[in-house]
């Protein structure tokens, strides 16, 4: 018996090496696409393009990415064998709806806000993921962590108060920043906490896969932006101007970049679940502060400099302090 367990042991420690290697890269390629991704997108999605178009681009992409990636490791038989219908629906179906409805409004958000603060008002996510998360799975949060995410809705709050006022923002219409920049985002931010929650439930406790739960989120998600179409003035839109009304050749960057993010998130979260991201968005609004200082030439101002600094501290005491479990003394 004494000899069995150095070998279970030798034997674990590998594969937790190369889980933590793979979570280490898999937030790297995040960090650099989340920071990025606010202004490629203002870059190279011009204001005329449809947002339902890009969206849908997006979740066609993210699909065929997926089978391509289910393909490479040699699971496309076994996935649709063990395959159901009313399985995909209770594991990926509302996270779908909740994802493409979230997209649309990062979509709107992007034209309206700066890169900045975007990146730092969809930090929110964080702590509606972590409430979800305890309502669904039951993820317990320590004292600290509470008190951290408080940190984070400060720093929205003051952000939002900062950006209402501010005639430097990308938009001079108070009224517009506010209702197609802020409110979208925190819509969206609230919508990604439950999706995230519902993914990580459906890859902990239903055992789903990753790339099987992209492809049918996508699939589902597109499913409900064609049928939303025939009555929203984006499908109006289309059916006068076309599909790719507005696009260009890069327009497909952003678009590309979105649904390499999305594959991203959905390994993280099996790795690491949806709250332990952390690091990963600090990193991102880091990297979005500095492209767009490189970029846009543009310093931020007094509040987004004190927003920053409460999100990182936030998220840092997030990380610094989990909830353990007390043992109880026999």
């Amino acid at each position: 018996m004494a000899v069995t367990k150095p070998k279970g042991k030798g034997s674990s420690a590998p594969t937790s090496q190369t889980s933590n290697s793979r979570l280490w890269f898999y937030s790297l390629l995040l960090t650099l696409q989340y920071g990025a991704q606010p202004l490629i997108s203002k870059r190279f999605i011009r204001q005329e393009v449809i947002v339902t178009s890009s969206v849908l681009a997006c979740e066609i992409i993210k699909v065929i990415f997926a089978l391509i990636l289910i393909v490479r490791d040699g699971g496309l038989r076994r996935l649709f064998k063990e395959w159901t219908l009313a399985g995909s629906l209770i594991t990926s179906g509302l996270p779908a709806a909740i994802y493409a409805l979230q997209n649309s409004l990062l979509q709107i958000s992007y034209k309206n806000l700066d890169s900045l603060t975007f990146s730092m008002l969809n930090q929110t996510k964080l702590f509606f993921t972590a409430l979800f998360t305890y309502i669904i799975l039951r993820q317990k949060q320590s004292i600290q962590q509470i008190g951290a995410l408080f940190l984070l809705i400060m720093a929205a709050v003051l952000l939002s108060i900062g950006e209402g006022s501010s005639k430097g923002s990308t938009s001079s219409n108070p009224d517009q920043i506010l209702f197609y920049g802020i409110i979208p985002i925190m819509v969206a931010s609230v919508l990604s906490g439950l999706a995230s929650a519902l993914c990580q439930w459906a890859s902990q406790v239903k055992k789903h896969t990753s790339y099987m739960m992209t492809l049918e989120m996508s699939t589902i998600g597109s499913l409900c932006l064609l049928a939303s179409t025939y009555k929203s003035p984006d499908g109006e839109a289309i059916r006068q101007h076309g599909f790719l009304y507005g696009w260009t050749p890069l327009t497909l960057i952003p678009v590309i970049s979105n649904a390499l993010g999305g594959i991203l998130v959905g390994l993280i979260t099996s790795y690491a679940g949806g709250v332990r991201k952390g690091f990963v968005i600090v990193s991102a609004l880091l990297v979005t502060a500095f492209l767009q200082f490189i970029f846009d030439g543009k310093p931020t101002s007094l509040y987004c400099a004190v927003a920053l600094l409460l999100v990182i501290c936030s998220i840092s005491i997030y990380q610094r302090y989990p909830y353990r479990v007390k043992r109880k003394e026999s």
